[in-house]
């Protein structure tokens, strides 16, 4: 990868004879959003601490914007924003002035602070009439978008989440992970989302991590990692009907005649065909030979879920095994 934005090599931090993080190598470029994931306790907010330059590795560099974290971590947070599992306000002050605040923290001119407070606060999603709420009121989810307002309102390079969603109800986890998209795209900015929620990683994230123990098992897109994994598994094909399909079905027999079929299970109007072949225009085939309306066929595409199970079962198995 040229120029990553991130990059890790061989990061280590060990506390004692325990590797919170061990050998890590990871590079990430300009504009991508990418998913650290594992259970808690992986490392995953270790890592994230030495990429910040807020603890010191105890073997191998992490580089964030060009700049080592170790050496320089001024440098990098000036150009990186990091928005934390739990954030906090003055709860006696407003959403504009805690965010008027931080901006003058973060060195913004006196004049310009105001008018680009009350801009990314409605980037991120906010009503005007929160504005000026106290903070003390606010939901999980609205301090959620209040924190990512001040990650954003130094226009980072960068920004890191860990484990953003926590605590916000479904319909709060969809609207801002379609925030971070949107940004992400809009803005070109580099997204490092630590999570466990597995399923909303899978909606947004480019590239995704799983980390178990302190260890990158892999990396890359869903697709990839799933063609890895599942080369050698079952194809599996839902046939879908106009009609109900009466049982005992008439034809099974002669379906399972087919060559590569393995196993079939008749539900209403749905048949599920395991085969160890790909051989989907055969069966559509067989199904319009026998007059049937075919109104939908899905091949079974495997999601992170299953990915994650299979490398940490994977993992597991090769632990045991030494």
């Amino acid at each position: 990868m040229e120029n990553p934005i991130i990059e890790l090599k061989n990061l280590t931090k060990s506390y004692g004879s325990f590797k919170a993080v061990d050998q890590l190598n990871l590079s990430i470029k300009k504009g991508e959003i990418f998913g650290l994931l594992g259970p808690n306790g992986a490392g995953k907010t270790t890592t994230i601490l030495m990429a910040l330059g807020l603890t010191e590795p105890t073997g191998g560099t992490v580089n964030v914007c060009g700049y080592n974290a170790t050496k320089a971590p001024i440098a990098v947070k000036r150009r990186v924003g990091y928005l934390p599992d739990s954030v906090n306000f003055y709860d006696n002050m407003t959403a504009l002035e805690n965010l008027v605040y931080i901006g003058s923290l973060n060195d913004i001119p006196r004049e310009s602070i105001k008018a680009r407070a009350e801009e990314t606060l409605q980037m991120v999603g906010l009503e005007k009439e929160a504005f000026h709420k106290k903070t003390a009121t606010f939901s999980r989810g609205m301090k959620q978008r209040l924190g990512l307002a001040e990650v954003l309102i130094k226009q980072p390079e960068v920004i890191i989440l860990d484990e953003p969603t926590l605590g916000i109800d479904p319909s709060g986890v969809k609207d801002f992970l379609r925030l971070i998209l949107r940004l992400s795209r809009e803005q070109e900015l580099t997204v490092l989302l630590s999570s466990h929620h597995l399923h909303q990683v899978q909606q947004v994230c480019d590239r995704v991590g799983i980390f178990v123990k302190g260890k990158l098992l892999t990396e890359g897109n869903i697709n990839s990692l799933s063609n890895n994994l599942f080369t050698n598994e079952s194809y599996e094909v839902r046939i879908t009907l106009q009609n109900t399909i009466t049982t005992p079905w008439p034809y099974e027999k002669e379906l399972l005649m087919l060559e590569a079929v393995q196993k079939i299970s008749v539900e209403g109007n749905s048949i599920d065909i395991v085969c160890n072949t790909d051989i989907t225009p055969d069966i559509v085939r067989f199904f319009v030979d026998k007059r049937y309306d075919v109104m939908g066929v899905q091949r079974k595409e495997y999601g992170l879920e299953e990915i994650y199970q299979k490398y940490f079962e994977n993992h597991l198995t090769e632990h045991i095994s030494r």
